[in-house]
């Protein structure tokens, strides 16, 4: 680890943390006659590039990662990760230091004007290792990954080292780097662009997201702020502390508060984040919570328009598009690093497999069509919570609030407020890498869904069980169809490909939740997800879900 990695690892504060600066340092491929040549070369060191380096250095492959900057996020920007994020950060090695920091949620409560509506718990059951949420500011998940990334000797970062020049070759990408010593050249297998909505990688490639941009404004104001809220997500439908718009409240790490105030298309950005303008707002939100202001400091502000947009596709060759540099949402429901994460972990573990010559290039086609999938039903969900909280007409805004008024007595017309339908994982139901059920199961657990957590009767937990870096069986019962089910997984399985096998009882969580009798197999993806299910598999049946699974 760096001198300067070694001390953000010591950082306390955010402050710290958002000053901490990474040393620019010359790298030999700046000398080299003929451009140097990496496996993969990853654009982008927020939380989507970092996760998918450290998920590559991790299966045993050399990765450089390039940033065009030397620090961390400024401002709080991402704050909610979801289960599965946490999860996936479980397997890199960083999810108990994100929980340690982050606050933990999985309640929300929704007010229309001062009465509050409704609340809903995200995680109503018990039995998973991770809370719903947590809300952790961008640069503290920046940082743990980061220090993550400094551990493994496998991959390098370069900071101010920026892409200008991208070329795709026969067996390649020629990239040109710029750094404050002047340009040079390298050689990739392949290239991940996790370089932000702004992609200079995607500007290169003559490619462009597109989709819709919502004529509403949103002021994002970080407060550090003594108050007993609880950690709770609050959102306000046309509140009188600021009337005929939305607000949402969210508690961070550090005593930090992040409010969210709808501003209207009108409002001048520049404007509005000064202080004068936001100390107003806040006063009157805690007047109307608390009923006294509070004294606070404005620790960061931003302004953004709502915006939900996506490139046509996210493979061009052997260039890859992961995180915002793919796909954008509205961030009311957390669909954006959240899905970039699963960008990365999607890529990571077929990459891997290509680049050892375990799976044929066709593997890597399947990245683009299944993260479309799920940037798809991101937008359609954000789009849908961004027309009901910014009503476009006065018909829209009569059917949202006659909504509302419903909405505290009537169930049913709180499955109709939207305001954001909070990140799940995609459930790849048209992936090509799925066989389909010829038995019968109920639940949600079919080819396609990420795999669900359950305490062990060991001890532990399922998805800890599960952080290897290749494909698993799990393989339920402990009598004679349970025998004759772990037979055909080690016969079916067998090659260079070895399947790590987790024998569970027909009883308690996991089975309820994978819907299991004696001797049902569950086949699940590098990535967690399910590939294939049996009630009674065959070693043929195993084999060729492999094979399917594979592309091969």
């Amino acid at each position: 680890m760096s001198p300067a990695t070694s001390a953000l690892s010591h950082a306390s504060d955010g402050a710290a943390i958002q000053q901490h600066a990474f040393a620019y340092r010359r790298s030999p491929d700046q000398d080299a006659a003929t451009p140097a040549c990496h496996p993969v070369v990853v654009v982008g060191a927020g939380p989507v590039g970092l996760s998918l380096a450290i998920d590559l250095a991790q299966r045993g492959q050399r990765v450089l990662l390039l940033d065009n900057d030397h620090r961390l996020s400024t401002g709080s920007r991402a704050i909610c990760f979801a289960k599965r994020t946490l999860e996936i950060w479980d397997r890199l090695g960083v999810g108990d230091a994100m929980c340690a920091k982050g606050v933990e949620w999985n309640v929300g409560k929704v007010f229309f004007h001062d009465d509050l509506l409704y609340r809903f718990d995200l995680l109503p059951e018990p039995g998973h290792a991770r809370p719903a949420f947590i809300n952790l500011q961008q640069y503290y998940a920046e940082a743990y990954l980061a220090v993550r990334a400094a551990q493994l000797p496998n991959l390098e970062i370069r900071w101010h080292n920026t892409v200008a020049g991208c070329t795709q070759t026969a067996d390649g990408v020629l990239l040109g780097i710029d750094t404050p010593e002047g340009r040079y050249s390298l050689q990739a297998d392949y290239v991940a662009a996790c370089d932000g909505s702004r992609s200079p990688l995607r500007a290169l490639l003559g490619q462009e997201s597109k989709g819709r941009v919502f004529r509403d404004r949103f002021l994002i104001a970080d407060v550090k702020m003594a108050v007993d809220f609880p950690a709770e997500r609050w959102f306000w439908f046309d509140p009188p502390f600021h009337p005929n718009q939305s607000v949402l409240l969210h508690r961070q790490p550090d005593g930090v508060w992040r409010i969210d105030f709808q501003l209207g298309w009108d409002a001048d950005p520049e404007a509005e984040k000064q202080p004068e303008r936001i100390k107003p707002r806040v006063d009157a939100m805690m007047r109307a919570a608390l009923g006294r202001e509070v004294p606070y400091e404005l620790e960061w502000a931003s302004v953004y328009t709502f915006a939900c947009l996506r490139m046509d596709a996210f493979v061009h060759g052997r260039v890859f598009f992961a995180g915002d540099s793919a796909h954008g949402v509205s961030p009311f429901g957390a669909r954006g690093a959240n899905s970039g994460v699963q960008d990365a972990e999607n890529l990571a573990w077929k990459l891997d497999l290509v680049l050892r010559g375990a799976a044929p290039r066709a593997l890597l086609d399947s990245y683009g069509p299944e993260r479309e999938y799920a940037a798809d039903e991101n937008i359609l969900n954000s789009t849908r919570a961004t027309d009901f909280i910014t009503p476009k007409s006065a018909i829209s805004r009569l059917f949202r609030d006659a909504t509302l008024a419903l909405a505290k007595d009537h169930p049913f017309a709180r499955r109709i407020v939207n305001s954001g339908r909070l990140s799940v994982p995609a459930t790849l139901r048209t992936s090509t890498l799925n066989t389909p059920d010829r038995d019968a199961f109920a639940g949600a657990m079919l080819p396609g869904a990420p795999a669900v957590d359950a305490p062990l009767a060991s001890g532990g937990w399922l998805l800890r069980r599960l952080a290897g870096n290749g494909f698993a069986a799990l393989v339920f019962g402990d009598d004679a169809e349970a025998a004759s089910a772990l037979a055909a997984v080690q016969q079916g399985s067998e090659g260079p490909l070895p399947v790590d096998v987790v024998r569970l009882p027909c009883s308690g969580l996991a089975a309820e939740r994978y819907d299991a009798r004696p001797g049902t197999v569950y086949l699940l993806r590098p990535d967690q997800h399910v590939c294939a299910r049996w009630r009674a598999p065959t070693a043929a049946d195993v084999s060729a879900a492999l094979q399917k699974a594979l592309q091969a």
